[in-house]
């Protein structure tokens, strides 16, 4: 074991050296994106606000995106509606290759099992490019709080029903703390928010007492005394917070986790998906954006438009039985 730990870090490096010479060597047989826009930016809506895991994601990856693609890459922010507002947008845009969606399981999957009717169709209107990784999440509470752990959080509410409230700025985490909520039996108040930003704010001020949060948006805060974490949602512990433990140690079975990802509107050519997916891949070999990725607890994960094809609509159903077993209606 010992062994193993300390040969990691030069496995690492290789591998990481290795996908930079392979992408490289794909990026060569086509031409840079940039060339077949005319040199016109690239836009990379976010569906979430400013400060968000997903935007964080995004403006780590950007640059090297540009770089590789021979174009400028522009951040577009178009929150609300639970990553609705900022998805319909891609979903009808030109697909020239000039438009991209930065999305995830919120807005790609979750979605289409809580709204009864939605101005996109995430298989339909979107085209998977690649995924990038995973996005844990963390419990975090106002310090305030008697408790420190998931069993403190389930005695409480159980002795304080309705008296916790807590904020959900997006699908994900209101599956989450719905979830939550139905394993453990007990009463919460559900505040909805436009972004996880604002809901960070509240729990701050103490508006709200809880949320699930992404590790880009809570950690800083976390450092700073201003709010308690106190577990991670899925199943293993996370390696930038080890000794935090898990829901699940409490609540058997509990296990979810977001994801980021990358899709093109539809009709977009072939060819450009092509290269913005190896282009990614190439990016995400890099060891800078890799120290980068973790240091906000994102977890590379990557998957190539093919595999990552026949992941969404899995992740559907997958989603889809879980709101469903939660006791979530569609609104």
């Amino acid at each position: 074991m010992n062994l193993s730990l300390h040969a990691t870090p030069t496995r690492r490096h290789l591998l990481a050296v290795l996908g930079c010479l392979i992408a490289a060597a794909s990026l060569a047989h086509l031409p840079a994106l940039g060339q077949t826009t005319g040199n016109r930016p690239i836009r990379m809506i976010v569906p979430f606000a400013a400060g968000s895991n997903t935007d964080a994601v995004a403006r780590l990856i950007a640059p090297g995106l540009g770089e590789r693609l021979g174009a400028t890459i522009i951040i577009d922010n178009r929150a609300g509606a639970n990553g609705v507002i900022g998805a319909d947008a891609v979903a009808k845009a030109a697909p020239d290759g000039l438009t991209f969606l930065v999305g995830g399981a919120s807005i790609n999957v979750v979605n289409p099992a809580l709204y009864k009717t939605l101005p996109y169709d995430p298989l339909r209107d979107l085209v998977p490019v690649a995924r990038i990784g995973l996005a844990p999440l963390m419990l975090v509470v106002h310090p305030s709080l008697p408790f420190s752990n998931v069993a403190g959080l389930i005695d409480y509410a159980k002795k304080n029903p309705g008296k916790i409230a807590y904020g959900t700025p997006s699908s994900i985490t209101m599956v989450t703390m719905e979830t939550l909520k139905r394993e453990a039996g007990i009463d919460m108040l559900s505040v909805p928010y436009k972004s996880s930003p604002q809901a960070i704010t509240d729990l701050i001020a103490n508006q709200i007492q809880i949320i699930a949060s992404d590790f880009a948006t809570a950690i800083q805060h976390v450092k700073a005394g201003k709010m308690r974490v106190i577990a991670v949602t899925m199943a293993k512990r996370s390696s930038l917070l080890p000794d935090v433990p898990t829901v699940d140690d409490v609540l058997k079975g509990f296990d979810i986790t977001a994801w980021t990802a990358v899709f093109a509107p539809r009709g977009t050519a072939p060819e450009t998906v092509a290269r913005m997916a190896t282009a990614i891949e190439a990016v995400l070999a890099t060891r800078d954006v890799q120290d980068k990725l973790a240091n906000i607890g994102f977890d590379i994960a990557p998957l190539g438009q093919e595999a990552f094809s026949r992941y969404v609509p899995a992740e559907i159903q997958n989603w889809s039985r879980l709101i469903r077993q939660a006791g979530i209606q569609p609104e």
